[in-house]
């Protein structure tokens, strides 16, 4: 019996500011959703998923804030300039950096923004 990863899960405080970020990113998430408990978003053969952290007590039988950065999302642009257009984007809408866009010792563009709950986003190309 084999396993796939099928979807990651955010965990939000306010479901309209998480999803204006993501779709400051690039992600076609409805405005119909801002309002929901829980939120899907196919994105090339899996889930991104977002719950609000209430939903989230009732399913866990609880909740704690969280401290530190466990899991990273990264997401591949369409190129080098394609990185530092999302970063500039993001950083119009108000949203915070971690780091600005950089040419990787490895070979590749990369940038790091913060979306509203505190999580790191990794971009690159």
């Amino acid at each position: 019996m084999g396993i796939k990863l099928d979807m990651v899960g955010i965990v939000v405080k306010d479901m309209k500011k998480a999803l204006d970020f993501y779709r400051a990113l690039g992600l076609d998430i409805p405005e119909s959703a801002n309002d929901d408990m829980h939120v899907e978003v196919a994105q090339n053969g899996f889930r991104l998923g977002f719950d609000t952290q209430a939903m989230i007590k009732d399913i866990y039988g609880g909740w704690e804030e969280p401290s530190g950065h466990r899991v990273e999302l990264a997401f591949q642009c369409d190129s080098r300039e394609a990185v530092d257009e999302t970063y500039g984007r993001i950083m119009e809408h108000g949203y915070g950096s971690h780091r600005e866009p950089w040419d990787a010792f490895w070979g590749q563009r990369y940038a790091i923004v913060q979306d509203p709950d505190g999580n790191l986003i990794s971009l690159f190309a």
